[in-house]
């Protein structure tokens, strides 16, 4: 698949479960699920794998590893293990012995960062002589290199010391399984100025592996003027605007199979039009819609448009978080016609697929469960 421009947004780890105390293979999917739920975006299940107790007398394990895609760093991503741990029937020995459990979760990989903190280590110190974390980390990433010791997974499984039986009994569903926004095709998520489109379309690009083509707004020499200088500056900003948007777009999706490549796009040509009315005298706007019809023609539509709704205040509230000086100096009337420009939008379109969403309570970032209702809202839109 062609890349169009990769840009990291999340933390990658790879996790590893265990159990060998009552129904295994529940502990593991129940586990799985509340990491998801509440904690980061499973991406990949490894197959279960049977193993004998290590370092202590006990039933036999069930192992498996998942990949997941978080926005925490690695010390924030154990205590939610923790919690899910607690929250699986773990019990730890006081005196810190191996003894058998419902669910254990290790980070063994985060990033291709090497960890050394006292309660975290990363990679995990003891897994080159664990069969039962190599084999299930082979499965979630076959080309994983051991940071430290620069070996990749092949490796390490050939070389270890480790000549106990690792029996595949069983595989898991992944939960991210569940949802299949790849089904639009193409899905473009507008938004008003610091709506969080382009996080959502980062989040949404890397885990379900789309191309995702991001606005070049960090770009635009107009745009410090403008915010400087509206009445002087609107016309050459527009008309910038409008030229790299459909050049880019233009350039971009052609290099792609709309009908079987999955693309993820944090804006619409339609944008254009919604701020240039905003921002230009009437004959500025009159000239300048003539220009974006012959241009609108030629693109083609996202198979789902999104609009992520904020309300102003909040909107202000991010705008400041985020501390773009140019952007500091914003009204809250210029965001309310840049909504009201949308939302007017929107109840006229036609042909076009369009999913209003509120997020003004929501931190679809920072929070699995909001983020998953997001994802939620697009499955409802697939069952339509």
């Amino acid at each position: 698949m062609l890349t169009l421009q990769p840009m990291k947004f999340q933390n990658s780890a790879i996790l590893s479960l265990g159990s060998n105390l009552g129904n295994r293979l529940e502990n593991l999917q129940q586990g799985i699920d509340y990491i998801h739920s509440h904690i980061a975006t499973v991406i990949k299940t490894s197959g279960v794998y049977e193993t004998p107790a290590w370092g202590f007398e006990g039933d036999a394990f069930y192992n498996c590893a998942v990949l997941v895609h978080t926005n925490k760093p690695a010390t924030k991503l154990l205590q939610g293990l923790l919690t899910a741990e607690a929250q699986g029937g773990r019990v730890r020995s006081a005196t810190g012995e191996y003894i058998s459990r419902t669910i254990d979760i290790d980070i063994i990989a985060f990033n291709d960062e090497v960890i050394n903190e006292p309660h975290l280590q990363v990679p995990h110190p003891r897994m080159a002589g664990r069969n039962f974390v190599l084999y299930p980390v082979r499965d979630v990433s076959p080309q994983w290199m051991h940071p430290l010791l620069n070996i990749n997974i092949d490796q390490l499984i050939a070389e270890t010391d480790d000549t106990s039986e690792c029996k595949m009994v069983a595989q898991l569903t992944s939960p991210v399984a569940a949802y299949s926004p790849e089904r639009f095709n193409y899905i473009a998520i507008e938004g008003n100025i610091g709506a969080g489109k382009t996080s959502l379309a980062l989040k949404i690009s890397e885990d379900f592996n789309a191309q995702l083509v991001p606005e070049r707004f960090a770009d635009n020499p107009f745009l410090p003027k403008f915010y400087a200088d509206q009445a002087r500056y609107a016309f050459s900003l527009e008309m910038s605007f409008l030229a790299d948007r459909y050049q880019q777009l233009n350039d971009d999706l052609s290099k792609l199979n709309l009908f079987s490549d999955f693309v993820v796009a944090d804006y619409y040509i339609v944008k254009s039009l919604i701020f240039s009315k905003i921002t230009l005298s009437e004959d500025e706007y009159r000239l300048y819609h003539r220009l974006f019809d012959i241009m609108y023609k030629e693109l083609p539509k996202p198979g789902l448009y999104i609009y992520l709704y904020q309300s102003t205040e909040r909107l202000l509230q991010q705008i400041k978080k985020r501390g773009r000086d140019y952007e500091q100096d914003i009204t809250a009337e210029y965001l309310d016609n840049i909504n009201r420009g949308y939302l007017d939008f929107i109840k006229s379109a036609s042909g076009l697929n369009v999913l209003v969403i509120d997020v003004t309570d929501k931190d679809f970032v920072n929070n699995q469960e909001d983020y998953l209702w997001i994802l939620d809202q697009l499955e409802e839109v697939n069952r339509q």
